[in-house]
């Protein structure tokens, strides 16, 4: 049996801008991509904290060091400059793998720099 479990999470991310005229997706900056153990194209749920919208969208690379959280194209309705989110990636785990589970969680300041990373909820 397969069991979908959170595999990563980026806490309380700043959206940084919000762009009607894109295609679609979220930008993420490379570094905190790489915190999060995220991967560019992957299904994402994004959390608004502020309107308490939930909605599914991909992740396309943001520039390192930039700390950009922008949500793109429709995505973009959801939510607005300042607001704070959660990233979520969910991931399928068999029994066997579940003994050694350990997700990821990036937590961030208001400028989207990294605090602190953990393995564990």
């Amino acid at each position: 049996m397969q069991i979908e479990m959170l595999y990563s999470k980026i806490h309380r991310a700043t959206v940084t801008d919000a762009n009607l005229n894109y295609v679609g997706s979220i930008t993420i900056d490379e570094e905190l991509l790489e915190a999060s153990k995220m991967r560019v194209g992957q299904k994402v749920e994004i959390l608004n904290i502020n309107n308490g919208e939930r909605f599914s969208t991909y992740i396309i690379l943001g520039e390192r060091g930039k700390r950009d959280i922008c949500l793109n194209g429709a995505a973009a309705r959801k939510v607005q400059p300042g607001d704070k989110i959660i990233i979520v990636a969910y991931a399928s785990y068999s029994e066997e793998e579940l003994k050694n589970y350990k997700p990821t969680v990036v937590l961030v300041d208001d400028k989207n720099n990294i605090e602190k990373v953990l393995e564990s909820i």
